[in-house]
């Protein structure tokens, strides 16, 4: 970290920016809806920083000290930008090589009159695993499940607590999703250490939550009616050719992760097979997104996995569910929230040069005295930037750059925080109706976000545990005095 000449500031000029940039971020929200992280803001969090940086220069900072501490800010969230980027060319290719249509199509057909919400859930948890997505998740099957929940009179703020349970599991979980790799770059640890940690509270947090939909689904009337959930597999069918087969896919980057290969090239390994896949058993699907018949069939099936790679897939069957879950993917689609990473680690490198994030952080952990105390001061902290923030990103990004310091003191490992980061951070940002994915999910599905945040209740249940297991120290994995150096080279 760059050396800085400053003056530290007080505990009102630090809280300064971050009143600016609650009021710059509910305005933007009230003005642009969900809109509002593509744009309004980005320019939130840039206004917000300057506002930092007008009260740094005041205390005696210069503009290069700022400048550099930007800069080393921003390189701070290189590594998940680079996934990010590897991660849209892996959905595009994943969807056209029909990888990701089969793990829908089967995730389908869990659905059974008998278990309605458990097997909502677990639609939900598929789907999302697949795409990374718990919003085009909700936006799609989600929909869809619910006109089917609605039709039988079910409770649409069970059924809708039901699919975001489900979809933000498989938003947390999967490699696929922007919130997964930004946890692990603001902990400074790697994403699938980051995502094996995890698996220690979110799976028995999910499991506990499709027990509770599952006694509650046989309280209610059973629904018969899968119409919906049928068409959306007949039209998979009709525009990919299913398969176990086309799985393989996810084998071969789960086999890498497992052989521990860095995230990065696991992943492009995967969506050059997914390509691969695409050539050798979706050609008509290839040709049909292509849509030039002058090529000849070979050049005609490389510049259709190549655009896959960049562009991603686009999809027009005419199955309007199907085609808004299937048309994503690509490089391109991950920009936006690129942009809005490298302006929410702008905004935070200007707190911490300035020193106004270390003076609200040694506010908190005034309070804190061990590691329980400290895993319950992290998640409290992401929960309430999701309150007054009204982001998910910014509820991960500024208690990472916050607390990050204070869990290596500790000798505890990064992995830690950003578990913490996650099971708090991710998951609460859907139960606060003003967030950006609390107005989401009520406008989506039609269910007030009040309505159905008491029964999302993986949500809630996944905070909690983290926090118990805090307290009782369980998985709580401690960083070797030997390593220690290596985490101050990664800081």
């Amino acid at each position: 970290m760059p050396t800085t000449s400053g003056r530290a500031p007080s505990l009102f000029q630090s809280l300064i920016p971050i009143l600016v940039l609650i009021g710059l971020l509910a305005s933007g929200v009230y003005l642009f809806g969900d809109d509002s992280s593509g744009g309004p803001s980005q320019i939130a969090l840039i206004l917000s920083a300057a506002v930092g940086i007008v009260i740094g220069i005041r205390n005696g900072f210069t503009w290069k000290e700022l400048e550099a501490g930007i800069v080393h800010g921003i390189s701070l969230s290189l590594g998940a930008v680079l996934i990010l980027l590897v991660v849209g060319s892996l959905i595009g290719s994943w969807i056209l090589a029909g990888t990701v249509p089969t793990m829908i199509y089967y995730g389908l057909s869990l659905l059974t009159p008998s278990i309605f919400f458990a097997a909502a859930c677990l639609i939900c948890a598929f789907v999302s695993l697949a795409t990374g997505s718990s919003w085009t998740t909700a936006g799609t099957v989600g929909v869809a499940l619910i006109g089917i929940a609605t039709a039988q009179g079910l409770n649409p703020g069970l059924a809708a607590g039901a699919v975001i349970s489900g979809a933000y599991f498989g938003d947390k979980m999967s490699p696929l999703s922007d919130t997964t790799n930004l946890a692990p770059a603001m902990a400074g640890t790697d994403l699938f250490t980051h995502i094996r940690h995890m698996m220690w509270t979110t799976v028995p947090s999910i499991l506990i939550a499709l027990v509770l939909f599952a006694i509650l689904g046989f309280t209610g009337t059973v629904p018969s009616d899968t119409t919906s959930v049928a068409g959306i597999q007949q039209s998979i069918e009709a525009q990919f050719n299913i398969g176990l087969h086309l799985l393989l896919p996810v084998v071969v980057v789960l086999g890498l992760v497992v052989a521990k290969m860095p995230a990065f090239p696991a992943l492009l390994i995967g969506a050059l097979v997914g390509c691969l896949f695409a050539v050798l058993f979706q050609q008509d699907a290839v040709l049909t997104y292509v849509g030039q018949t002058d090529l000849p069939r070979p050049v005609a099936l490389l510049k259709g996995a190549w655009m896959s790679l960049f562009d991603g897939f686009k999809l027009e069957s005419g199955n309007a569910t199907l085609d808004d879950l299937l048309t994503r993917g690509g490089m391109s689609s991950m920009l936006t929230t690129v942009w809005l990473i490298l302006s929410a680690m702008m905004f935070g490198a200007v707190m911490e040069t300035t020193g106004m994030l270390q003076q609200i952080a040694a506010t908190i952990l005034g309070a804190v005295r061990g590691t329980g105390s400290l895993i319950a001061a992290t998640i409290c902290t992401a929960i309430g930037m999701n309150v007054i923030a009204s982001d998910q990103y910014i509820a991960i990004v500024l208690p990472g750059r916050m607390f990050r310091a204070e869990f290596k003191r500790r000798g505890l490992h990064p992995k830690n925080l950003s578990r913490s980061l996650e099971d708090a951070g991710t998951l609460t940002s859907v139960l606060v109706p003003w967030n950006t994915c609390g107005a989401f999910m009520a406008q989506t599905l039609g269910v007030a976000t009040l309505t159905y945040a008491p029964f999302a209740f993986f949500n809630w249940i996944n905070p909690m545990v983290a926090i118990v297991y805090g307290f009782m120290n369980f998985t709580i994995e401690r960083l070797p005095a030997s390593e220690v150096e290596a985490v101050d080279r990664i800081a």
